[in-house]
């Protein structure tokens, strides 16, 4: 039975998901839990239901398609949302079977960070921001990848900074990261 790649699945402790061009195939259990859905309540649903905006959902995939196409796989923490609408910092690590048309087939993991990385109440831009930080990249590193100048980049560092209460941006990217500040 424990031989059985039915088994692994199943009773995997992280979420997996199967994906055809963003829309999920199969899911297991313990992401169904994760995102607090019944069983079968998101089988052929877009992804973008599990994200706290639709144009977090077209941003990320944005970046996660061309890491896919380079790499074959994409990894990052971000906060998603569940079907309650609430929100939580989620492990997300995605694979492609087809690097030339990445979104195809895929398969993602989820870890749920809620017990080390709690939820603070930013908005949609500084939550892209934070993924970059997080990242380590430079103000104009972030300002280029959004889009944006890194005079606005440096603002919304500020900002999170302030709803983090960190003083340093050691501080912010531990409290963002789920460390301990000791």
């Amino acid at each position: 039975m424990t031989d059985d790649p039915e088994f692994a699945f199943t009773h995997a402790p992280v979420g997996i998901v199967v994906t055809r061009y963003r829309r999920i195939v199969r899911y297991n259990p313990h992401f169904a839990r994760m995102f607090r859905a019944e069983r079968e309540d998101l089988t052929d649903q877009s992804l973008s239901l599990l994200y706290p905006t639709k144009q977090e959902y077209v941003d990320i995939g944005a970046i996660g398609r061309h890491q896919m196409e380079r790499d074959g796989t994409y990894r990052d923490a971000r906060i998603m949302q569940r079907r309650d609408q609430t929100q939580f910092w989620c492990q997300v690590l995605g694979q492609t079977v087809m690097k030339q048309d990445p979104f195809a087939h895929c398969v993602w993991t989820f870890v749920d960070l809620s017990a080390e990385r709690p939820v603070v109440d930013l908005t949609r831009r500084e939550r892209e921001v934070a993924l970059f930080i997080i990242k380590g990249l430079t103000n104009k590193d972030i300002a280029i990848a959004l889009g944006i100048s890194h005079r606005t980049v440096e603002a919304h560092r500020s900002r999170i900074a302030a709803k983090l209460d960190a003083h340093s941006t050691a501080e912010m990217i531990a409290k963002l990261g789920g460390m301990p500040i000791g």
